[in-house]
Order: C-alpha cells, then sequence, then structure tokens
C-alpha cells in the first residue's frame, strides 16, 4: 500500500487565477521581507511556463528593497534568451520590471553547446548565491512533472537523490523537448519556503493522484519531492 502524503501539503485554494496571482505574490513578498530584516539578503528561485506570468507581474510590484534581492530559476531549457521558450527572458519580462529590475538575476543558461559544459560554472554561481533560498515555486505539469525532474528523465535518479552533492543536473527527457537543466532536489527541499503553483482541474487531479500515490500517481516525480519535504509544501491552487 503506498503512503498518503496529505500532510506534506498545505493547501490554498482560490476561486482565479488573478486572485491566486495576487496572494502568492503577497506570500513570497513577506518571505523575502523576513529575510531582508533577519540577514540584510534574501534569494528566490522561479519557475517557468505560462503559469506563473500573472503571479510574477504581481510580485513586480511588490514594495521590496530589490537591490538586495537575488533571483534565479528552479530549471531552463537550454536555449538563449532570444528563444520564446527561455524561462529567463519569461522573468525578465514579467518580473525584472520597474522597481524589481534592480533584482540581482541569475540565469541558469550558457552560452554553450550542451548544459553539461557549463556546470561547473552553473554549481559555483549558485554556491554564491545566498543559499537555502528563502522562497522556491514549483510549478507542475500535467505528466507530473516538476522542476525539470520529467518521467524517463536521463539522469531523474540522481536528480532526485536526497543525498546528492550537486546543486545543478542536466536532464534529457522524452517529454522535456530541449536539453535542460535543473536544480537538484536536495536545494530545493532546502528552501525556507517552498511552494507549489498549480492551476486548472486537470493539475489538480495529477497532484490529488500524486499525494495518494496510486495508480500512475505513484510514479510521479513531484511524489518524490513532497515525500522528502520536511516541512508541509505551500500548494497555492484554482480551477
Amino acid at each position: 500500500m503506498n503512503d498518503d502524503l496529505s500532510t506534506h501539503l498545505q493547501l490554498h485554494p482560490f476561486d482565479d487565477p488573478a486572485a491566486l496571482a495576487q496572494a502568492l505574490a503577497r506570500s513570497i513578498a513577506d518571505d523575502l521581507r523576513a529575510a531582508l530584516d533577519a540577514r540584510g539578503i534574501a534569494s528566490l528561485a522561479l519557475s517557468g511556463g505560462n503559469t506563473p506570468k500573472a503571479f510574477m507581474q504581481a510580485l513586480a510590484l511588490q514594495a521590496l528593497d530589490w537591490p538586495r534581492v537575488a533571483v534565479t530559476l528552479v530549471d531552463e531549457r537550454w536555449v538563449p534568451e532570444s528563444s520564446g521558450r527561455s524561462n529567463a527572458t519569461l522573468v525578465r519580462k514579467n518580473l525584472l520590471q520597474g522597481v524589481a529590475a534592480g533584482a540581482r538575476f541569475m540565469p541558469l543558461y550558457r552560452d554553450k553547446p550542451e548544459p553539461e559544459d557549463a556546470l561547473a560554472e552553473i554549481e559555483s554561481d549558485l554556491a554564491g548565491l545566498p543559499l537555502p533560498f528563502d522562497a522556491l515555486v514549483l510549478g507542475m505539469g500535467n505528466d507530473g512533472h516538476t522542476a525539470s525532474f520529467f518521467p524517463d528523465g536521463d539522469r531523474l535518479a540522481d536528480a532526485l537523490d536526497p543525498g546528492t552533492t550537486s546543486k545543478a543536473l542536466p536532464m534529457r527527457a522524452p517529454g522535456a523537448g530541449e536539453p535542460r537543466i535543473t536544480l537538484t532536489l536536495p536545494p530545493i527541499l532546502a528552501a525556507r519556503h517552498l511552494y507549489l503553483h498549480i492551476e486548472g482541474a486537470g493539475k489538480q487531479r495529477v497532484l490529488e493522484e500524486a499525494v495518494a500515490g496510486t495508480g500512475p500517481g505513484a510514479g510521479y516525480p513531484v511524489r518524490s519531492v513532497l515525500q522528502h519535504a520536511t516541512s508541509p509544501v505551500r500548494v497555492f491552487y484554482c480551477a
């Protein structure tokens, strides 16, 4: 029998995406302000895709001392910022605007042919950020992937190893499109505040299957994140 992971989640339901975006932005901003008050610097890791655009736009309007905030990505497609599929471009267009443009942004992509060619540089740059992350926001796909932890990923077992010393790893998978670079499980779980942002009834069902661990849900990569989380993951969701 598979263990139910309901206690590993803290659910925050919303009536619509707009209300969710505003609430998530306020919650993240509160986390960053607390970090700034406590340590004088704050760090944030964000996911890409279409879902977080409104949230990023709302976060950009939050009153924060942005020059003291470091921002990076949870994962990235191995494409330059000139590509419409670049998560870095998504962040620049939707978050790093107005006063929020003062934040320190560290993209994961480097101008190298393959992610393996830049891995040492990326690891070094990540080590230079104020870790652990004060807030980290995950998304989730209909296949149960989160970050670039894709089903059948070539480095999935390595990336999901709670004992790995790697902060980032390349990932290739049938459902991933381009090669990817992704944070591994340990820096994700180490975040002081870990969020999962999902929208749509379909993704709610996927999450329910992952939490229950029944049927295909038992093998969804997002389940591994929930399973190893040391405190409840804050799930912000709407239909």
